[in-house]
């Protein structure tokens, strides 16, 4: 099977709303945005987004060059079915973050919550990190949240990867400038508790010899 696949039958095993990391609202993530200064003009791609709220909150809030990107079609269907007329303001791209090409330089603003955990293995996310600093414009900014060491050490049937907030900062290196962090406590639809560990970064932007 493959990572497509699996991620596939997971939607179409569980409603949106059922999945272990499925919250109303993201409000943490909603609170970076908000911190980062962003005019709603600004590029926002949400890595991973699939069936996520956020887009609905963004879209709200006035932001109008959105990006979800997911590795399931299924879950992106959901999310447009949910947003009716309103989908046709977002760019969908089904895709492995990993293993395609989006655009240089384009956006300001990088969010992926409950996606980076997943690549276990060293080249994967560097192929991610490597994606990061290609899309983002300089001095965009980045949230990425994941399990933090407290967290589950699986989901979905897979193995996870688990980080303190300086540990996931680390992945990314001295391009990026750590903000903040923060660390919260996520209730699954099933009433587990789950840690998660948020981590807010800057890219820097080039440096030019006088």
């Amino acid at each position: 099977m493959t990572e497509q696949e699996r991620w596939e039958a997971v939607y179409r095993q569980k409603p949106a709303d059922r999945v272990s990391w499925y919250r109303p609202h993201l409000e943490r993530s909603l609170a970076f945005i908000d911190g980062a200064g962003l005019s709603k003009t600004a590029a926002i791609i949400d890595v991973g987004g699939g069936a996520s709220t956020l887009v609905d909150d963004l879209l709200e809030r006035g932001y109008s060059d959105l990006t979800v990107l997911d590795i399931s079609s299924t879950a992106i269907s959901a999310a447009k079915e949910r947003l009716g007329p309103r989908a046709g303001a977002v760019s969908w791209i089904v895709a492995d973050i990993t293993r395609c090409e989006i655009p240089e330089h384009h956006y300001d603003f990088w969010h992926d919550r409950a996606v980076f955990h997943f690549l276990r293995e060293e080249q994967a996310r560097a192929r991610y990190v490597a994606a990061v600093r290609r899309a983002l414009k300089p001095g965009g900014h980045i949230v990425v949240a994941t399990f933090g060491p407290a967290g589950p050490e699986r989901c979905s049937g897979l193995e996870v990867m688990r980080y303190s907030a300086d540990e996931l900062y680390g992945q990314f290196g001295r391009t990026f400038r750590k903000l903040s962090s923060f660390t919260e406590i996520h209730q699954t639809p099933t009433g587990a508790e789950q840690e998660f560990v948020y981590c807010f970064c800057k890219l820097a932007a080039p440096r030019h010899n006088a």
